[in-house]
């Protein structure tokens, strides 16, 4: 848990506007220490990050950050992007694998904008035998999120996957819907603040929640990952994987960039697919808030690097 000081300068450090313009004016040069969790700025540096990941045994997804665009030429932008994003990646020869927000394409727009700039993305995607994923925000959006899904799987697309997260109350019921339709489901804790109605208020039931659910998918889901940095946690699933006869090629661990490595290459060394989902983009600040948030022990470090620079 942090402690006084560190809770007051990371609640300092979320809510600063004036910090966040300075992130946004200066980029990741001047805040060099952001690296750690953000490949980079451009999809070339992506790129490069990828490139040395999958020499060292892994997969990777491309996740261009950015999120709530208000403004239709803002989510035609993005939109564009992604169908840039896709291209420079068939070039560099790395794994075709994508993650998006759909309120980087419009959701807070409305549906048809969203949905529009979303098939757009899967229909290029699909020239080329990518797989995008469906990021899962806020709790506001999870419903949102999960129809906007079932209307894209309605229609014939299989080139998508989506995103169910552990600390909402609701995922085990999300879980079985999932799985009866045969989508693929990356399984996090989920990083964002919830109220304790909705979702769990404590860590040991968030745990259990992840395990009981990763177990589902593992017997009765398609091709799952798995996304957890805890130790124990993916101890528990390749216990779980062994008793229900899951071989590795049937799931998949995934990890974000700059953590765990040392895990990350571990499981490659024992035979289990590991993903790395690398982050990288101008709007970069609110993903490395989030990340400091699961991170306690790097507030400290960064609130000093950032006040010292200002």
């Amino acid at each position: 848990m942090l402690d006084l000081v560190s809770k007051g300068l990371f609640q300092f450090l979320a809510s600063s506007e004036g910090l966040k313009s300075l992130a946004s004016t200066y980029g990741m040069r001047r805040y060099g220490f952001a690296r750690r969790f953000i490949a980079g700025e451009s999809v070339h540096e992506a790129i490069e990050a990828a490139q040395g990941l999958e020499r060292e045994g892994l997969s990777v997804t491309l996740d261009l950050l950015g999120e709530s665009v208000t403004k239709p030429p803002e989510a035609k932008k993005t939109t564009r992007e992604y169908l840039q994003i896709v291209d420079t990646m068939v070039d560099a020869e790395i794994s075709r694998n994508l993650s998006l927000k759909l309120t980087q394409l419009g959701l807070d727009i409305d549906r048809a904008t969203a949905i529009d700039n979303l098939r757009r993305i899967l229909d290029f995607a699909q020239r080329f035998d990518f797989f995008v994923r469906i990021d899962m925000e806020g709790s506001r959006y999870t419903q949102l999120t999960l129809d906007m899904f079932e209307t894209i799987w309605s229609l014939g697309y299989r080139n998508v996957g989506i995103v169910l997260q552990s600390a909402l109350r609701r995922t085990d019921d999300d879980v079985r819907r999932m799985i009866q339709l045969g989508a693929r489901v990356r399984l996090v804790k989920g990083a964002y603040k919830e109220s304790w109605r909705i979702a769990y208020a404590s860590k040991r039931e968030v745990d259990h929640a992840y395990v009981r659910q990763a177990e589902a998918l593992l017997v009765h889901g398609h091709y799952p990952a798995l996304a957890t940095h805890d130790p124990k946690i993916v101890e528990m699933i390749k216990t779980m994987a062994r008793a229900h006869t899951a071989e590795p090629d049937r799931f998949e661990f995934q990890m974000l960039y700059g953590i765990r490595r040392d895990l990350q290459a571990g499981l490659v060394a024992e035979g289990f697919r590991v993903r790395v989902y690398i982050p990288f983009g101008r709007e970069w600040f609110p993903y490395f808030m989030r990340r400091l948030g699961e991170r306690p022990a790097n507030v400290g470090f960064v609130a000093r690097s950032l006040l010292r620079e200002r």
